[in-house]
């Protein structure tokens, strides 16, 4: 008996001659890809005479192969170790890649967000954070990361027409340098100044992870740089946490969840300092741990509830839009609640804990949106739209969506795959036959396979469905109110990337039985998915080194 668990066990590890085909042949492609790539390196460095760019795309290059290697060992050959302990080093080992390829502050508005980060540091190590006009102290030597060219007067901060650099905002080969030059070490500078970035007036549970990192760089006395690469690194570690979590706790779908994860700019947000990282992975927990009580469990839990409400109330502060998903609770039949009394406690505690971090994190925000009399867009510096006249304007709000949809739909779906990298940089891009590749791997791995049942029925996708439609459309509002001038026939500000939190859910409602995927294995796309990404990353430090 023990000698046939063991021939089992043994013909679970060993691959098949088609996923040896898949392994070799995907990662030779990639790396002859990169190979190719090292011609646009060598254009560079022969431009700008730094040669050290070959050592590091060298060094990239072995990085991605052992990547390749060990991936496609996980998800190719050991048959026996569940997504859920593969997807870490999956989110990992790229994740590291995007963040060193795209360095510290390239991420849309991740200057932002650092500074949001630093300031909740100080607070953590029991240092001066703030000034009374919410100005953030930091330290001297870390004043070059938002003044690269030095021009600020840190001591007045009055003169409106200084325009500053700020590290990575627009990357190019001298970004590169700049991290060489200036290393990871502390320069030794002593003393602190007031950064003129302000932080975003949002729930500090947002930048704990990053907050972390930069904390733990401070102790250990590392330079600027050392700071925001552990910030980083701490939000990525977080996110494959939760991404695991979710994984684990999927009822079913783990593969389509897990893709969604492994997009472009899933892993760029997830290296960088932005809490879309927060959003993206405590949306995704909470629809799992919805379909698990409504698909699987047997009935809902006290902690259950406990887990629901504080996710809503650490997530919602952030874009209070994606509150929309506390309608995944109604998917959960009321009988597993124990009847409609514990149901309705149940509800009004996670719409409680909503509302209740909503007043206290942003009631400034909305009372400021709500109440004022007249619009104004400082970006453009145009009269914009007032909340009652979007309110008593229906129409005009259709038709500003529709335009939207009609005219900047294709840049929406492509930015919500990694369209446009860095900082909305539309050379930072990931080819469209890559994008193409990894949106048919995500509907392949949504679609139902020969003897898979269907637990969304009919019903339950239209609700779903309806979900995703009412958080778009306040996404739109929000950005036509806080963003648009009226001067604009679309609305400005809206971006792909506020679509990933909705994607997993989405993408799940799609399995049915009138299509059924016969052909293809899981963790075969899952490997080809991950290919593809590597194959972006070496891209993109090619195109980086061409921006001289």
């Amino acid at each position: 008996m023990a000698g046939k668990k063991a021939e089992r066990k043994q013909e679970k590890r060993m691959p098949g001659r088609r996923c040896l085909s898949v392994w070799l042949g995907g990662s030779c492609g990639v790396l002859a890809l990169g190979l190719w790539h090292l011609l646009d390196v060598r254009a560079g460095v022969l431009e700008t005479g730094d040669g050290f760019l070959y050592g590091w795309y060298g060094a990239l290059m072995v990085f991605a192969a052992l990547v390749l290697a060990a991936v496609g060992y996980l998800f190719l050959v050991r048959r026996d170790f569940g997504l859920a302990r593969i997807f870490p080093a999956t989110a990992m080992g790229i994740g590291l890649m995007y963040m060193v390829v795209l360095p510290p502050l390239s991420a849309p508005d991740e200057v932002s967000h650092y500074i949001s980060a630093y300031q909740l540091s100080s607070w953590l190590m029991g240092k001066p954070a703030r000034t009374e006009d919410e100005r953030v102290f930091i330290r001297a030597q870390d004043v070059f990361i938002e003044d690269l060219t030095g021009i600020m007067d840190y001591e007045t901060m009055e003169d409106g027409a200084k325009t500053a650099v700020v590290l990575g905002q627009k990357l190019e080969e001298g970004t590169f340098r700049t991290i060489k030059e200036r290393g990871l070490q502390s320069t030794g500078e002593d003393g602190t100044v007031m950064s003129y970035q302000m932080p975003v007036r949002t729930t500090p549970l947002a930048y704990v992870p990053q907050a972390m990192g930069i904390a733990l760089g401070r102790m250990l006395g590392l330079g600027g740089l050392g700071l925001l690469f552990l910030g980083r690194l701490f939000n990525l570690m977080f996110f494959t946490a939760m991404g695991c979590l979710t994984i684990r706790r999927m009822p079913f779908g783990k593969e389509a969840a897990a893709g969604v994860s492994l997009l472009p700019m899933t892993l760029h947000l997830a290296a960088s300092f932005s809490y879309d990282v927060m959003i993206i992975a405590l949306s995704g927990y909470f629809a799992a741990v919805c379909l698990d009580l409504a698909y699987r469990a047997e009935h809902v839990r006290v902690r259950d509830v406990a887990v629901l409400a504080l996710v809503m109330a650490v997530m919602g502060p952030c874009k209070m839009v994606y509150g929309v998903i506390a309608g995944f609770c109604l998917l959960i039949p009321v009988r597993k609640f124990g009847g409609w009394g514990k149901w309705s406690l149940s509800a009004a505690s996670v719409l409680g804990a909503f509302g209740a971090a909503m007043a206290v994190v942003n009631h400034r925000t909305v009372s400021l949106y709500t109440q004022a009399d007249q619009g104004y867009v400082a970006w453009a510096g145009e009269t914009g739209y007032t909340f009652g006249q979007l309110l008593h304007s229906p129409v005009l709000v259709l038709k500003m969506c529709y335009n939207t949809l009609a005219w900047q739909g294709e840049q929406l779906y492509s930015g919500m795959i990694g369209g446009a990298l860095g900082n909305m940089d539309a050379v930072l891009n990931t080819p469209y036959v890559v994008i193409l590749g990894l949106t048919a791997i995500l509907v392949m791995l949504a679609l139902r396979k020969p003897g898979e049942s269907i637990f969304i029925q009919w019903k339950g996708r239209l609700w779903i469905w309806f979900l995703c439609l009412v958080c778009l459309g306040a996404l739109m509002f929000s950005m036509l109110l806080a963003w648009t001038p009226a001067s604009s026939h679309v609305i400005n500000g809206v971006q792909g990337r506020y679509l990933l939190p909705l994607l997993p859910i989405f993408l799940l409602s799609l399995k049915n039985d009138k299509v059924v995927r016969t052909d293809w294995d899981d963790r075969g796309l899952l490997f080809a998915m991950a290919a593809m990404d590597i194959y972006v990353v070496l891209r993109l430090f090619s195109l980086v080194c061409l921006r001289v």
